[in-house]
């Protein structure tokens, strides 16, 4: 079982800047950040995979980072120039096997950027 557990999420003005951290209980070569705002469905926010390729959600390009130490333990998803619609509990994500599925999930960290 592998396990995913995020910290940094909090409270910031708009403008401001988090830093979100995931840490894996081993190392994995592609995985997700995902947010969920309060009636809206689960979204991609960023995947970084082999190679370190990265992708972004058209929302926040420009704006977040995700990038992970060496080990692949570690994936951090930095955060600027946060807006309102930020709003969210920030999940880490792994698809760790396509078929049959299996996925692994952090518990979700919250983040709650003010007006």
């Amino acid at each position: 079982q592998v396990q995913l557990v995020e910290s940094g999420g909090g409270l910031v003005q708009a403008g401001g800047s988090l830093t979100l951290t995931c840490k894996a209980s081993v190392s994995i070569n592609t995985i997700d950040w995902y947010r969920q705002a309060p009636g809206k469905r689960r979204e991609l926010v960023a995947t970084i995979s082999s190679g370190s390729s990265t992708n972004y959600a058209d929302s926040v390009k420009g704006r977040f980072t995700i990038s992970r130490d060496n080990s692949k333990t570690t994936i951090y998803l930095q955060m600027n120039g946060l807006k309102p619609d930020d709003t969210a509990v920030y999940y880490c994500h792994a698809l760790l096997r396509v078929l049959p599925r299996m996925d692994s999930w952090g518990q979700g960290t919250q983040v709650t950027v003010s007006s």
